[in-house]
C-alpha cells in the first residue's frame, strides 16, 4: 500500500451528509509530538486498509484536559471538557476510538458526569474487535518468533482492567512474550502519568522511566511494546540512557500490526 492515507474530518463528513462509524480521537501527542504522529499515521492506515468509516475532528479536537485534571486544575479541565463536549455532541458522535489511554480514561470516565456520553474504545480494544470480526488479518511476518515484552499503561490497565486486548493482539504476531516482574494489575508507571510527562523529575536516586526500563531490559526483549504515546517516549528515553537503543526498539502495538500487514 502507499503512503497515501485517506484521514477524512467530521466537518467534511457532515457536509456529504455521512456520519462514520467511528470518531478518532488524535489526543495532542498523536497531533504533535513527531514520535507519537508515527503512531497515528499506522492506526490510520490500518483503518484505511481495513474500511472502517472513520473521521477526526482536526483542529476542533482541544486537549481533553486530563494533564490539567492530573495537576489538579479542576477549573480549566472543566473548561476543556466542556468545549470538546459541545463539539462531539453537535455532531452527535456515539464512539470514539483513541490511541492514547489518557484520553481513553477521561473520555470514558470522566465525561459522562458533564454531558459527554460515549461509547469510548482504546485502539488495542478497537483493533481486537476488527480482529474478532474477520476485517483485520494479522500475521507474525517480521515479528514472528521475536522475543517482546510489553508495559501496561496505567490508564489502559490499572485505572481500566484493559490486560488482554494488547496481549491477544501480540499473540496473534506470533511473538515470545516475555512478562515483566511486575506487569498487569502489578505493573509500574513509566512516570509520565499524573502530568508528571510536562514537568522535570524531584530530585531522588533513580528516574521512574530508568526503573522500569530496567525491569523491561531485565526480560531480555529485542522490542518494548507500548500501547501509550506517553508510556512510548518515557521507555524511549530509557532505552537510550541504557545506551541500548542500537539493537532494542520501543513500538506502539499499531505501528507493529502495520508493518506486520505490510501497509
Amino acid at each position: 500500500m502507499s503512503d497515501s492515507i485517506q484521514v477524512p474530518t467530521m466537518a467534511q463528513m457532515m457536509a456529504q451528509g455521512q456520519s462514520p462509524e467511528v470518531l478518532f480521537w488524535v489526543g495532542c501527542a498523536g497531533s504533535f509530538d513527531d514520535r507519537a504522529k508515527k503512531i497515528t499515521k499506522a492506526f490510520v492506515k490500518i483503518l484505511n486498509k481495513t474500511g472502517v468509516s472513520f473521521a477526526v475532528l482536526g483542529t476542533e479536537e482541544s486537549c481533553t484536559g486530563d494533564p490539567a485534571k492530573r495537576a489538579g486544575n479542576e477549573f480549566l479541565f472543566q473548561m476543556q471538557a466542556a468545549m470538546n463536549i459541545q463539539v462531539l455532541n453537535g455532531y452527535e458522535i456515539k464512539k470514539i476510538v483513541t490511541t492514547c489511554p489518557h484520553c481513553f480514561n477521561t473520555l470514558k470516565n470522566e465525561y459522562p458526569e458533564l454531558g459527554g456520553n460515549y461509547e469510548v474504545l482504546h485502539h488495542t480494544q478497537f483493533l481486537k474487535s476488527l480482529l474478532n470480526e474477520g476485517k483485520l488479518k494479522v500475521e507474525g511476518g517480521s515479528f514472528k518468533g521475536k522475543r517482546i515484552t510489553f508495559h501496561d499503561p496505567c490508564y489502559l490497565g490499572r485505572a481500566n482492567g484493559e490486560y488482554e486486548a494488547p496481549r491477544e493482539l501480540l499473540r496473534k504476531l506470533e511473538v515470545e512474550l516475555t512478562e515483566m516482574r511486575r506487569c498487569k494489575s502489578n505493573g509500574l508507571c513509566c512516570g509520565a502519568g499524573g502530568a508528571q510527562m510536562f514537568k522535570e523529575p524531584e530530585a531522588g536516586n533513580k528516574d521512574i522511566n530508568i526503573e522500569r526500563t530496567e525491569e523491561a531490559l531485565d526480560t531480555k526483549p529485542e522490542i518494548i511494546a507500548a500501547g501509550c504515546p506517553f508510556c512510548n517516549t518515557m521507555m524511549t528515553d530509557g532505552v537510550k540512557a541504557a545506551e541500548r537503543e542500537g539493537d532494542i526498539e520501543v513500538m506502539d502495538l499499531a505501528e507493529m500490526i502495520a508493518t506486520a500487514s505490510d501497509l
